[in-house]
C-alpha cells in the first residue's frame, strides 16, 4: 500500500484529509477531472465544497506533484506527476491512456522549425480504443 502521507511530504505540501483523499482517488484511478473528484470526496467529507477541492488540486500543481491535461472538447484530467508521457485519449468513450514514448526527436524538430524554445510538453492523441474500434 502506498503511503499517501509520506508522499505529500516530500512534495512540502501540508497533510490534511482532503489531500490524502485526492492523491489515493488519483493513484487508484488515473486520471480524474474535477467533478468526478468531487463527487468521490464528497462520499467521505459530505462538508467540502468543490472550492476546496480546485484549491487542493492548484497547490499541488504549484508543487509539481499533480498535472493538468487538457483534453480537447473535454474537461481537463488532473494526475499524479510521471515521466514524460503521452496521452491517447477515445474519441467514443472518453478512455485515457498513458504511453511511454520518447518525443525527444518531435521536440527537436518543432524548436528548429519554429526557434521556440520549448519547456514543457503535452501530447494528446485521439482516436479508438481497442472496445470501441470492434
Amino acid at each position: 500500500m502506498t503511503n499517501y502521507t509520506n508522499l505529500l511530504k516530500e512534495y512540502d505540501l501540508k497533510v490534511t484529509p482532503q489531500r490524502v483523499a485526492i492523491v489515493e482517488e488519483l493513484y487508484k484511478n488515473g486520471h480524474m477531472n474535477i467533478d468526478d473528484l468531487y463527487k468521490k470526496l464528497l462520499s467521505k467529507f459530505p462538508s467540502v465544497s468543490l472550492a476546496t477541492i480546485y484549491k487542493n488540486i492548484n497547490a499541488m500543481i504549484e508543487k509539481v506533484f499533480l498535472s493538468e491535461v487538457k483534453i480537447p472538447n473535454s474537461k481537463s484530467v488532473y494526475e499524479l506527476v510521471k515521466t514524460e508521457h503521452a496521452h491517447l485519449v477515445c474519441s467514443c468513450c472518453g478512455h485515457i491512456e498513458d504511453v511511454m514514448l520518447d518525443a525527444s526527436s518531435i521536440l527537436s524538430e518543432a524548436s528548429k522549425l519554429s526557434s521556440f524554445k520549448i519547456d514543457s510538453t503535452n501530447i494528446v492523441l485521439s482516436g479508438l480504443c481497442p472496445k470501441c474500434s470492434k
